[in-house]
């Protein structure tokens, strides 16, 4: 099991916890609107760490980033694997094509 797997699990076992004990079970009590502002706010930090070239903040940024994009997907009821397996649909198919088979 990957690391994100494990923190997906984690993330679903919040959702019925304790917000006074959990900052994952805080944030999903707030809601997926919130979930997904929180998400955003971590990415255009970890957009300001690459654009800056600071290698260790863009990491850490990305952390963060990662575990939000997790908690904003718990917050919908979209599984990890389920994007995943469009990932995995999408491999090997050219971007270009991929983006206009959207548009049919």
């Amino acid at each position: 099991m990957s690391v994100l797997h494990e923190l997906a699990a984690t993330i679903e076992t919040r959702k019925s916890a304790d917000p006074d004990s959990s900052w994952t079970a805080k944030l999903l009590s707030k809601g997926p609107e919130k979930c997904a502002e929180k998400f955003g706010e971590e990415s255009i930090e970890a957009i300001i760490e690459a654009v800056k070239g600071d290698r260790a903040g863009l990491t850490s940024e990305a952390a963060d980033v990662l575990y939000h994009f997790l908690v904003m997907l718990a917050a919908r009821d979209v599984a990890l694997e389920d994007v995943l397996a469009e990932l995995a649909r999408r491999q090997g198919l050219s971007g270009i094509a991929e983006k206009a088979a959207r548009k049919g």
